[in-house]
């Protein structure tokens, strides 16, 4: 019998004694039959065969001793809404201050940058003022 074949056997065998229903042991039991059959051996056999003789298990050592100065953890409280408000102001409190941080050092590396954007919003509001001008003179004709 292959190593594969043995582990699909010892899967089978498995399933045979811990199957959730009794058609799937019975169909796991009959696929050991026939991986064994495929081996040329009975179920009974190939059994003995995959077994190895199980030496004596060693003697565990002893569980660890926790040290003097460790102290046993505090049980989880659960958190409270009140404590998840304050979080999340917190957090939107250090959101808007990393905004002003990055635009205080925008400002700082491109300081063209700024009155260039002031520029193109005032022509812009020139634009939108003539477009509302216009469209007031074409509503009243």
């Amino acid at each position: 019998m292959t190593p594969a074949d043995r582990d699909r056997f010892e899967k089978c065998l498995a399933l045979a004694a811990q199957g959730a229903t009794a058609g799937e042991r019975a169909a796991a039991r009959a696929a050991a039959e026939r991986i064994a059959a495929g081996a040329g051996l009975t179920l009974a056999e190939a059994m003995r065969a995959t077994r190895p003789a199980r030496p004596d298990p060693a003697p565990r050592p002893p569980p660890r001793r926790a040290y003097a100065w460790a102290q046993p953890e505090e049980p989880v409280k659960p958190i409270t809404v009140e404590e998840l408000l304050r979080q999340k102001a917190e957090t939107e409190a250090w959101r808007k201050r990393a905004a002003a941080r990055a635009k205080r050092r925008s400002r700082q590396d491109q300081p063209d940058q700024e009155a260039y954007a002031a520029e193109q919003r005032a022509r812009q509001a020139e634009r939108d003022r003539a477009w509302a001008q216009a469209r007031a003179a074409s509503d009243d004709a």
